[in-house]
């Protein structure tokens, strides 16, 4: 076995140099001989080529994208594909082809679709991107075999494309309502906060009167999601209360017997009869009773001034590649210091230069503004009272009952919710009626009153006529018929 001398660094052994070896050294195999000739035969018949393609960092969606796929090749360049992966790398789809034998490119999206453009053989431009342009994408360059011609030897590069986008909507709503509002029994309140369009999540969290709310975070179960506020109380009991015997029985001997708080006028609209006058009459004209002080009476408990706060969260993740966070902020609600309080819910997201922000103020109903169709209503009409608006900006959603002063309403009910109260073919008995509506949230309620006037229907009173002297012509015929029978058979007797 004759040994073999390594060449030293940094020479370069070829084809051409295998002989000077083999003359110089002596040393080589036969078989040593040959891998060296078939591998230098192999470099000058393949050739070498390598791809790579620059990292891309997040872009924003409605940005332009180029995409640049970088090769080296002593090849003969035969096309350059770009591909965009799906489905987890199991489908990839053709976007774009450079074919190097007749120097041409085009897409292989359909025309409506296609949005790619060809900068340079390998470079390939996306512009206004979309949440559904993020994910893989590969760049495949083929050369010619120098062996063979017909062969196209391959290699590949990959690279992923973040897309973000902002949440193109938020809103703040209070959870179950609307609802009551109730002077004797403390309880839970939460805001809701709901940030739509984001990819990735963005980050949510609450302000009140500018002032960043510290919380305490706790999970809400799948269970707890529906049921909003009842979730944290089932989790967490309120905070107990004192309660003062002195002011609760104080404030129950104030209430009426339908246990309400007491007015600050007359509710029954009476008329007065007295010996040589004639009774009272209402003016022709709906009636409107001022609306009474909003209620701040809250005797059950007494409130800590710090509140607790309490935040959850969750990702609801849509079909588009974006996600609903919904964030909410509970706490036991302290009307007398909650009322004209400000929440703000702001959004932080990587895709904005400065957060989002859209805010509410916590207020009672204070006036509600009556409207009655038609102004003069006449007996037998249709009459619908309906809320028109407030004196002033209402959050939350306020819930109105309807009673009707001294009795109950037309249909037999002792009362109605909704916007709108209506009475159908309304009698003359209801002239003079006193309609309440009480508008409530949980922070406090207001009650309105308005007077039913009812007007005389002449077409119904000459139908009434018609129908009466149409009675008296029977009469006055059947008597005369009478007569004529009397006297005929007093003749014939």
């Amino acid at each position: 076995m004759v040994g073999i001398t390594q060449p030293k660094p940094g020479e370069h052994v070829n084809a051409n140099g295998v002989w000077d070896l083999l003359q110089n050294k002596g040393k080589m195999t036969v078989f040593s001989l040959c891998l060296l000739l078939c591998a230098d035969l192999l470099d000058l018949a393949v050739g070498y080529l390598t791809v790579t393609i620059e990292p891309l960092p997040p872009v924003v969606v409605g940005e332009t994208v180029t995409l640049k796929c970088n090769f080296k090749t002593d090849g003969r360049l035969r096309e350059i594909v770009w591909y965009r992966v799906t489905d987890g790398g199991t489908i990839k789809q053709k976007i774009f082809t450079y074919d190097a034998m007749f120097n041409t490119n085009y897409s292989h999206m359909e025309d409506y679709r296609r949005r790619e453009d060809l900068v340079y053989q390998s470079t390939v431009r996306l512009p206004e991107v979309r949440i559904s342009d993020n994910g893989p994408y590969e760049c495949h360059v083929g050369i010619y075999d120098r062996a063979t011609r017909e062969k196209v030897v391959l290699a590949s590069g990959n690279v992923f494309l973040t897309v973000m986008s902002p949440p193109n909507n938020i809103s703040v709503v209070a959870e179950n309502t609307p609802a009551p509002f109730s002077r004797y029994q403390a309880q839970n309140f939460t805001l809701v906060c709901t940030a739509k369009g984001g990819k990735p999540a963005p980050s949510v969290y609450f302000k009140r009167d500018g002032e960043l709310i510290e919380v305490i975070s706790y999970t809400q179960s799948s269970s707890e999601q529906g049921g909003g506020a009842a979730g944290v109380r089932g989790a967490r009991p309120l905070i107990s209360r004192d309660l003062d015997d002195t002011k609760l029985q104080r404030s129950l001997s104030l209430l009426d017997p339908e246990g309400r708080a007491p007015r600050l006028y007359t509710e029954s609209p009476q008329r007065v009869h007295t010996q040589g006058q004639q009774a009272y009459e209402p003016s022709p004209a709906t009636e409107v009773i001022p609306e009474t002080v909003v209620s701040r009476e809250f005797p059950r408990w007494v409130h800590s001034t710090d509140p607790l706060y309490y935040f959850s969260h969750t990702h609801i993740p849509q079909s588009d590649g974006s996600v609903v966070v919904q964030a909410r902020l509970t706490w036991t609600l302290n009307p007398q210091l909650d009322n004209d309080a400000l929440f703000s819910c702001e959004v932080k997201h990587p895709a904005l230069s400065m957060p989002m922000q859209t805010e509410v103020t916590l207020a009672a109903p204070k006036g509600p503004k009556l409207f009655m169709s038609p102004t003069r209503a006449k007996v037998g009409d249709t009459v619908r009272i309906t809320v028109q608006g407030f004196q002033n900006e209402v959050f939350p959603e306020p819930l109105f009952t309807w009673t009707r002063v001294g009795g109950r309403l037309l249909d037999g009910s002792t009362e109605r919710e909704g916007k709108e109260l209506i009475l159908e073919r309304v009698p003359a008995e209801l002239n003079g009626s006193m309609y309440r509506c009480t508008a409530q949230n949980p922070l406090g309620s207001t009650d309105t009153h308005t007077r039913l006037i009812v007007f005389e229907n002449p077409s119904m009173m000459k139908n009434t006529q018609n129908q009466n002297n149409g009675a008296s012509r029977v009469d006055v015929l059947g008597l005369t018929w009478m007569a004529l029978v009397l006297t005929v058979t007093v003749e014939l007797t």
